[in-house]
């Protein structure tokens, strides 16, 4: 167990039941890995109904604390592996042996890469709200219609409720569950950037607030490009829609001020600065 754990577990003098996810938690941290006779003993707890009552909301603080660790696809193997996870956040573990396309085209277990996008989070010293967004991001495609698959058909419109399900059950924040919600719906559309038009491109920008809230934005890309370099082969120094859409933000953003009245006139003047400034016209992919 991590100092930080058995120091949260004493101060706020939880219940014992929680030490299982403080055990979970402290394998996040470097060193932390755990022996085989934890997990037995960690199994043991769960088969023998210790989980059966617990009000999930008493577990989030720890949660929260492995998610921060140093590897957070750690905590998720321990708790998967004894049978905790399944209890407390069902919907992730359906993830699973379910599989999606990656960029080369072979198939990628779900579950497995959501962990990898969780460490290079980790990695790279992501805030919460990135690495919460990154575990529940895909939580639709756990039961995607088989005629549809390898494509996960409307997995968006499944996974918004149960990113809401899953926050209201752990009590977590309204902000960090609104963040999970954007990259749901939006870390697709980041991906497919280069193949958008000017007027979309720009619809993207102003929809998820880059103007208003460029922190905010910045994170989106942030679990975009983790979610990028999640999948084999993608080795590219940098994540090259993150630039793309900077770039289309910079040229927005270099526009005089004009009334806030003039919506409609604001987001073609944006438009036209885009497809200006990555030599595109606004009818023509980019």
């Amino acid at each position: 167990m991590s100092e930080n754990s058995q120091a949260l577990l004493d101060s706020l003098s939880l219940d014992p039941r929680l030490s299982l996810f403080a055990v979970a938690a402290g394998a996040t941290m470097v060193g932390g890995e755990l022996g085989d006779d934890t997990l037995d003993d960690m199994a043991a707890q769960v088969a023998s109904g210790a989980l059966a009552e617990l009000d999930a909301r008493l577990v989030w603080p720890l949660l929260a604390e492995g998610l921060m660790g140093a590897q957070p696809s750690r905590m998720l193997a321990a708790l998967t592996a004894c049978g905790a996870l399944e209890r407390l956040l069902p919907e992730f573990t359906a993830l699973f042996g379910r599989f999606q396309t990656g960029f080369d085209g072979e198939p990628v277990d779900i579950g497995r890469h959501q962990g990898r996008v969780l460490d290079i989070a980790a990695a790279g010293n992501a805030p919460l709200r990135v690495r919460l967004a990154a575990l529940l991001c895909n939580l639709g495609k756990a039961d995607s219609p088989p005629q549809h698959l390898p494509s996960h058909y409307r997995h968006i419109d499944r996974c918004l409720p149960r990113i809401r399900n899953v926050c209201a059950r752990f009590g977590i924040a309204a902000e960090l569950e609104d963040f999970a919600i954007l990259v749901a719906m939006e870390l697709e559309r980041v991906h497919r950037a280069t193949r958008m038009r000017a007027g979309s491109m720009t619809a993207l920008l102003e929809r998820v607030a880059a103007f208003a809230d460029p922190a905010r934005f910045e994170d989106l890309l942030t679990v975009c490009a983790c979610d990028y370099f999640a999948y084999p082969g993608n080795t590219t120094p940098t994540y090259p829609k993150a630039a793309l859409l900077k770039q289309a933000l910079a040229a927005c953003l270099a526009l005089p001020e004009t009334d806030e009245d003039e919506a409609t006139t604001r987001h073609e003047q944006r438009a036209m600065a885009v497809a200006s400034a990555l030599r595109s016209g606004t009818d023509h992919e980019l």
